[in-house]
């Protein structure tokens, strides 16, 4: 044939670029784009004019700056998602052996501080009570704002361990994105107690492990000293995700302006609504559903 259709060719070439082309929910982890030809059909021995738009993947760090150990420089406006991932602080008892007899989980807190109004709860509960799948925080964060994180335990008197943030300590509290080393003097994935929680965020050679968007907070509340077996960064595990635009039934709320509301504010834990719990997903902090007649954790889709 002197004639041959260059159709399924670019087809073929165009999802090979894209494969994601149809269904942009989440941002690409690859370069994504299209590709023309003209004219579509040629001549054989002669060549079409190929036309081309690559739009290669942002990264957190082209969105999102991290000063010092933690805190969080937004480049500009974007929505962004809090989940805890573990708060694994335990509570040992031991024999003269020094062999350990019993354990439990300790309650643990953890707080947000958004552009120095002051730090918020965002979850009070025990590593078992940990949903990673939930959202504890999702808000329009401006650019050039500043994001922080801390944390802190329950001692067994009822006072509270000491404060930890990314505004108080150096390694104690670190905002990591893919591909950084935490800051232990024994690798994390070397730790003997490394809880499940985390594995899924390290490689194999201990690096952090994220989506393009993601930043993972790790905290030790309970050692201070590096060198020591014990300070593994575990003890609190906060998973921030940065998106462009959240929608809900055709609204969207974004930072244009005109921001249409799909969530709510902080939800201590329990629902992204008001007053912090949420009636289909009370939790078990000791609050109280201001109005339990409401479901506040209606969410929408998301663009990352």
């Amino acid at each position: 044939m002197k004639f041959r259709s260059l159709f399924l060719t670019l087809l073929i070439a165009l999802f090979a670029i894209s494969p994601q082309l149809r269904a942009q929910e989440m941002t690409p982890i690859i370069p994504t784009g299209s590709l023309s030809a003209f004219p579509t059909i040629v001549q054989a021995g002669t060549h079409p004019t190929l036309t081309w738009d690559v739009v290669l993947p942002e990264r957190v760090s082209d969105v999102v700056d991290i000063e010092g150990p933690g805190t969080l420089v937004p480049t500009r406006c974007l929505i962004m998602d809090v989940r805890v991932l573990g708060a694994s602080v335990k509570r040992v008892w031991t024999n003269h052996w020094g062999q350990i007899t019993k354990w439990e989980w300790v309650p643990t807190e953890a707080k947000i501080n958004y552009n120095g109004e002051g730090f918020t709860r965002i979850f009070y509960n025990t590593h078992n009570k940990v949903n990673s799948n939930t959202i504890v925080r999702t808000q329009v964060v401006e650019a050039n704002s500043t994001i922080d994180f801390g944390a802190r335990y329950l001692e067994s008197n009822g006072s509270w361990g000491t404060w930890y943030s990314s505004t108080n300590s150096d390694y104690n509290v670190v905002a990591l994105k893919n591909g950084d080393t935490p800051p232990t003097t024994t690798p994390l994935y070397q730790q003997p107690s490394i809880e499940s929680f985390l594995l899924p965020y390290l490689d194999s050679e201990g690096k952090i492990n994220l989506g393009a968007r993601d930043i993972i907070y790790l905290m030790e509340l309970t050692h201070t000293n590096r060198n020591d077996g014990g300070f593994d960064l575990q003890d609190m595990a906060l998973l921030v995700s940065f998106y462009d635009e959240v929608s809900h039934n055709g609204l969207t709320s974004d930072c244009d302006g005109t921001t249409t509301s799909t969530g709510g504010n902080g939800n201590n834990g329990h629902g992204n609504n008001e007053d912090g719990v949420d009636s289909s997903n009370p939790g078990s902090a000791p609050f109280e559903d201001s109005d339990p007649d409401h479901d506040d954790e209606r969410r929408g889709r998301r663009r990352r």
